[in-house]
């Protein structure tokens, strides 16, 4: 710059050039992630999966990661309103509903339903929270598995339900082990379960220390059953927020204070040699006790009310609240025309008319004990051509 030249002074800053500078211009604010934004990146997290593995992610895997995007997948397929919000991401039809079982052999068969009891359906994401390691030996985790004589219960969840229906019961939440007890119902994730058998103790190890459990034998209304131990139901009821059924008007406490049990209605099979008798096919005795059944059988073979052989007992049911001595009676009524004539000579000589067997199917047999518990029994007949119980011609 020359001797003669000026320096012309810088203009003065305006508020807009001051506001304008970059140094003070303050970042984007970050946009919020909504709801519905963490909702389809969980969703997408799944189709990835599906993406890459070729496969849906299971929940009852042991490999951690999977099992949580397992149990997610098992919550948009629980809850319309969230599967519908992520429909449009659904590139591979994972919310598409699954095929109706043609038979209740496949639903029993089908992986859905491999552990009940494990089944997180309804929760959307459990990824962010902690695992639960249970010290427990693989021989102390249950199966569920088909109850062959499931026929012997079905008539107890009918009655339960119809009870639910009429207020007699109703539901209590879950509030301790003290309430696994024998003759119980619950509902665990939305399906009801009995606890028909609690074992004795059994001394085990878990985790380095010797500690006792009971075994259980748990039906579920669907067919199956388990023998968790009492620790692992009570468990699996905190976890589902599972429910007692109890009387109404009472605690869930006095579950089964307010339960009298009255005694056992059976059903038996005569294992005769005789041909008169081992011919006839669909023989039954119904009969009430108020002792064991197997109490009662004993020295079947030399007494006429039992045919005068030995019996299998391939029925008992446990009657709680009503006089059973009345539902036999009500039985005997249903099948009267079928009832078995025939005369035994005791061994005294005298003759002697059985009046307990009854030539029925034995799962007539139980259809008839469940309509007798929910009330339906009074509009049905039995008709002995087509071996059904029919409603009643008015």
């Amino acid at each position: 710059m020359s001797e003669n030249e000026t320096v012309e002074p810088e203009a003065p800053l305006s508020l807009d050039d001051i506001l304008d500078d970059e140094l003070l211009i303050a970042p984007e604010k970050a946009k919020k992630i909504t709801s519905s934004d963490r909702l389809e990146r969980a969703f997408l997290e799944i189709v990835e999966f599906r993406r890459t593995e070729g496969r849906l992610p299971s929940s009852q895997t042991r490999e951690i990661a999977e099992r949580k995007l397992g149990a997610r997948l098992d919550g948009f397929l629980a809850d319309e309103a969230k599967a519908e919000a992520v429909k449009h991401l659904d590139e591979f039809g994972l919310l598409a509903p699954p095929e109706a079982p043609a038979s209740i052999d496949d639903l029993l068969e089908g992986d859905d339903l491999e552990d009940l009891l494990d089944d997180d359906s309804g929760i959307l994401d459990v990824s962010d929270l902690p695992v639960i390691k249970r010290p427990e030996s693989a021989d102390s985790i249950a199966q569920r598995v088909k109850a062959n004589d499931f026929e012997q219960f079905e008539p107890l969840f009918k009655a339960k339900h119809a009870e639910l229906q009429n207020g007699t019961y109703s539901l209590k939440p879950f509030t301790g082990m003290d309430l696994i007890r024998e003759g119980v119902f619950f509902v665990l994730n939305g399906v009801m379960c009995f606890v028909a058998e609690v074992g004795d103790d059994v001394d085990l190890v878990v985790g380095g220390k010797r500690t006792q459990k009971q075994r259980l034998r748990v039906v579920f209304e669907n067919g199956t059953e388990s023998g968790m131990y009492k620790q692992s139901l009570m468990t699996r009821m905190y976890e589902a927020q599972g429910q007692v059924l109890a009387r109404t008007g009472h605690d869930a406490s006095d579950i089964l204070d307010a339960d009298i049990e009255s005694g056992h209605i059976y059903v038996l099979q005569s294992m005769s040699a005789d041909p008169l008798i081992a011919n006839i096919k669909d023989l039954h005795k119904i009969g009430f006790s108020t002792t064991s059944v197997e109490q009662r059988v004993k020295g079947a073979s030399t007494s006429p009310t039992y045919l005068m052989a030995p019996v299998k007992i391939v029925a008992d049911y446990r009657v709680y609240n009503v006089k059973a001595s009345a539902l036999e009676n009500l039985l005997h009524r249903v099948f009267a025309d079928v009832r078995l004539d025939l005369t035994q000579v005791d061994r005294n000589g005298r003759d002697y008319d059985p009046s307990e067997w009854f030539v029925v199917p034995r799962d007539v047999i139980n259809q008839a004990v469940a309509m007798i518990m929910s009330g339906e029994i009074t509009e049905y007949v039995y008709d002995q051509t087509t071996q059904r119980l029919v409603r009643a011609q008015p």
